[in-house]
Parts: C-alpha cells; sequence; structure tokens
C-alpha cells in the first residue's frame, strides 16, 4: 500500500499533470466566460434579428402536437418529452466561440513565442570515386569498396 501511495505521490508530482490541472481550471473558468459571452450577449441580439426568437427554448414535443405547449417547462409539467433543439445550437454556438478564442490564443503565441531554429542538416558525405553517400564514420565505401579517407 505504501508503495502505491508514493507512486500515486510520483504521479502527481509530475510537471505535466501539473500544468493539465490549471488547464483544466483555466478552460472552466474561460467556458463559463464564453456561456456568459453567448448566452447574454449574443442571443438577445440574435432573437433581436430572428424577430424576438429565444434560440434556447426552442423544441420539439414528442407527442407531435405542435403549438400546444408554451414552453420546455410546460411541456415537461404535462409528462411529454420534448427535444430541445434550440439548446443544442446554443451550446454549437458556445462551442464555435471556444474553438475561434482559443486559435486566436494559439496563433497570437505563435507570434510571441520565438521559434525554435532547427539545427542545420549536414550535407552527405560523398565517396570521392562513385560519388554514392557514405557515413561519415566508413573508412570503405559501401557502393566501390574504395578505400576513403576519414576527414
Amino acid at each position: 500500500m505504501k508503495k502505491l501511495i508514493n507512486e500515486f505521490k510520483e504521479f502527481c508530482s509530475r510537471g505535466n499533470i501539473l500544468e493539465l490541472a490549471v488547464g483544466v481550471m483555466i478552460g472552466g473558468a474561460f467556458s463559463t466566460i464564453v456561456s456568459s459571452v453567448v448566452n447574454d450577449l449574443l442571443m438577445p441580439v440574435i432573437g433581436l434579428i430572428t424577430g424576438g426568437v429565444n434560440l434556447s427554448g426552442l423544441f420539439i414535443p414528442l407527442n407531435l402536437k405542435f403549438g400546444e405547449y408554451a414552453s420546455i417547462e410546460a411541456a415537461k409539467a404535462a409528462g411529454v418529452g420534448t427535444l430541445n433543439y434550440g439548446a443544442f445550437l446554443q451550446n454549437v454556438f458556445n462551442f464555435l466561440i471556444i474553438a475561434f478564442c482559443v486559435f486566436l490564443i494559439v496563433k497570437l503565441m505563435s507570434k510571441i513565442l520565438p521559434k525554435k531554429e532547427e539545427a542545420p542538416k549536414e550535407e552527405p558525405r560523398k565517396c570521392p570515386f562513385c560519388k554514392g553517400e557514405v557515413d561519415k564514420e566508413a573508412v570503405k565505401c559501401p557502393h566501390c569498396t574504395s578505400d576513403i579517407e576519414i576527414q
């Protein structure tokens, strides 16, 4: 049991786990902000454009008696199941806004952070006789078996 606890401590103390935990917490907070932007700022404007339609309140009663229920709550109070496509559309808006914000953050970070320079690739060593590629430590060409000087 002590070994298991020690392994768990080691697992939790890794840098990647802590970074992941911080990322999840920040992501949750960010999701709340985006939900508020969608629900409190964008959806009222979309409702205004669409003639006062509350997108999150759109639903289809599963007994197919359209117009009989004024709201999702009224349909549920009557014991009727509902297909809440408006709430789904609102969650799609949330996702698209979050994805766009993450895209912008990644794009900004790629401009801010310095790019890692790749090591220059060495030109392959060539046999002076047959011009075939030869390992840099080879003393004999594998293609023509000529003796090669190490440079």
